[in-house]
This record gives C-alpha cells, sequence and structure tokens, in this order.
C-alpha cells in the first residue's frame, strides 16, 4: 500500500508531526445508505490507521479477536472515537472495513 506523507506546521517551532496519507479512502467509498457524522468518522479512522496494521487484519477473526487487535474499543464493547453521535459495535466496525 503506498501512502502520501506531509508534515504539519504547529505555531512552536520545535515540534512537528509528520503523517503519511493512505492511497486508499474509505471516507469516499460508496456506502449503502446514507452516512451520519459517526459513519463519516469511521471511515476517516481506517483511513488513518497504520498500513502495516491493516495488512495484518484477517476476515476469519472472531468479533474478539478483532476488537483485541484494533485495541480501540471500550469495556462495553463499543468503538472509543470522538466526535460521535452514536456507538459504533464490531459488527458495523467490520462491515465497513470489509
Amino acid at each position: 500500500m503506498q501512502t502520501g506523507q506531509f508534515a504539519l506546521r504547529l505555531s512552536d517551532p520545535t515540534i512537528s508531526i509528520n503523517m503519511q496519507q493512505p492511497i486508499w479512502n474509505f471516507e469516499q467509498e460508496p456506502a449503502n445508505e446514507p452516512l451520519d457524522e459517526t459513519g463519516v468518522n469511521l471511515r476517516a479512522y481506517f483511513d488513518r490507521m497504520d498500513d502495516e496494521k491493516m495488512r495484518r487484519y484477517d476476515l476469519s477473526w472472531s468479533d474478539e479477536q478483532v476488537v483485541e487487535w484494533d485495541g480501540n474499543f471500550r469495556d462495553d464493547g463499543n468503538l472509543m472515537m470522538f466526535c460521535c453521535e452514536r456507538d459504533v459495535e464490531v459488527d458495523e466496525y467490520r462491515q465497513v472495513l470489509e
């Protein structure tokens, strides 16, 4: 998977953050239904996920293995994301990812 790289400039010249933009774009992929804020944010979440981590994903994993692989699910079984209108459970997560 290829990525484009860019640097973020901050007001403090001693701080710099290098980010890589993936070639894939989950946010622009067609959806089966209109996307709400949570749906868009979930797709953006995948767009920012590390390429190496994405390559390790396995369709045959159980939901528990997916939760462990991601590492950002809360104890209540929902994905920890900011700026969401609703919770994202592992079934929706997998539907978008797969």
